[in-house]
């Protein structure tokens, strides 16, 4: 008989266990997915900006380059401001995408909480007090 309810409270304790991983596994499956979202979210956003002040600034640029021709343009030195104006113009332009590289080289930190939490879990559940 006792051996029968010893089995019963392993059985319990296996229970108990098994939903505690699973819950913990559905709640990081939330994070993760909350960190995607947010992730997901701020790219669109980044690039709706990124692209709305490149076509501002395009724009300026382009209407100073001819403000800069036109008011120069009865002088001899209209060629030189086209000139001048071009190379400015093309020097932003490689700049801009000088950055934009560097950028994306950069490491990022997609899903850091996530793995973070996960590191916690894996030390409290070895009894270590640091995640390796």
């Amino acid at each position: 008989m006792s051996s029968s309810v010893a089995d019963a409270g392993r059985f319990a304790a296996l229970r108990r266990l098994g939903a505690a991983v699973v819950a913990l596994g559905r709640i990081k499956l939330e994070l993760l997915a909350l960190g995607w979202q947010e992730e997901k979210a701020l790219v669109a956003q980044l690039l709706l900006l990124a692209t709305l002040g490149s076509l501002l600034a395009g724009f300026a640029l382009l209407a100073l380059a001819i403000t800069i021709t036109v008011s120069l343009w009865d002088t001899p030195h209209r060629l030189l401001a086209l000139i001048v104006t071009t190379v400015l113009l093309g020097a932003g332009a490689l700049a801009s995408v000088w950055r934009m590289v560097a950028l994306l080289r950069m490491p990022s930190p997609l899903l850091a909480t996530t793995v973070d939490e996960l590191k916690r879990d894996e030390a409290a559940l070895r009894g270590d007090g640091e995640p390796r």
